[in-house]
């Protein structure tokens, strides 16, 4: 899953791709290197990220995915917690919904989801992007992540979301400190037993900071180790800024593991 951010601030790549030309260019150099799904955002969830409103982020992205609609063959995914914006992306072309409001009390997004057959990305996220990272606490972050998934899944199937159009992320750095992002990433195999495709997020954040003193342009080589290791788990999807470096890497583990 290649990341087009058409936004002034997300955390890795703000601004490079806020012109409508420039992210459409980007989409069609992802695919080029070997992204499978396009996923489109125009509102940064970075931790205290400033929200932005309707009109801004329909004006970010919809010109973008109009336009790839007719331009790639691969499925286009909007990134984004407002379901107008859902609604709106998936008529103009858009397939999949990828949800970081997936702990949301109300179910107008599943509503939307269910109506159109959309694809899903139930993504786990204590509080919100603007409080996520004042102070997350759990017991068990890798088994409050697979109750919250089990209980979403019942909310989803009750407002008419179908099972097999759902994948699970478990949100890295999503409300999540150092220790509790290790923890999920060490213990990924356990959300296999949920029966649905995982896919995981790991490109570029700045838990790889925080752990090596690398700075923030420096991260892939430990994110490209997550995705190996993650794959090895059972991680069948990955969200990364880099998909040639990406896709080198599950390539020659996956040739690797084929002569075991």
């Amino acid at each position: 899953m290649g990341i087009v951010n058409v936004t002034p601030d997300s955390f890795s790549d703000g601004g490079q791709f806020l012109s409508h030309e420039a992210a459409i260019q980007h989409a069609v150099k992802l695919v080029e290197q070997g992204a499978d799904i396009i996923d489109v955002g125009g509102e940064s969830t970075r931790p205290k990220a400033v929200p932005v409103s309707e009109k801004e982020e329909l004006e970010r992205v919809m010109p973008v995915i109009e336009a790839l609609a007719g331009r790639i063959k691969v499925p286009i995914s909007i990134d984004t917690l407002k379901p107008a914006i859902a609604r709106a992306a998936l008529r103009a072309g858009a397939s999949i919904v990828n949800d970081v409001g997936a702990n949301r009390t109300d179910d107008a997004m599943w509503r939307i989801v269910a109506e159109t057959g959309a694809g899903y990305v139930l993504m786990h996220m204590q509080g919100t992007p603007q409080t996520m990272q004042l102070n997350p606490v759990y017991q068990d972050v890798a088994g409050e992540v697979e109750d919250f998934f089990k209980e979403r899944l019942g909310r989803l199937k009750s407002a008419g979301v179908q099972f097999e159009r759902v994948v699970l992320d478990v949100g890295i750095g999503f409300g999540k400190t150092l220790e509790h992002n290790l923890q999920l990433l060490a213990g990924l195999g356990r959300f296999t037993n949920l029966e649905r495709p995982l896919l995981l997020g790991v490109s570029r954040k700045s838990f790889i900071s925080k752990l090596l003193g690398v700075a923030a342009a420096e991260r892939l080589p430990a994110a490209l180790a997550c995705t190996v290791l993650a794959a090895q788990a059972g991680v069948q999807m990955f969200r990364t800024h880099d998909v040639s470096a990406t896709v080198q890497a599950l390539r020659m583990a996956e040739a690797m593991a084929a002569h075991k």
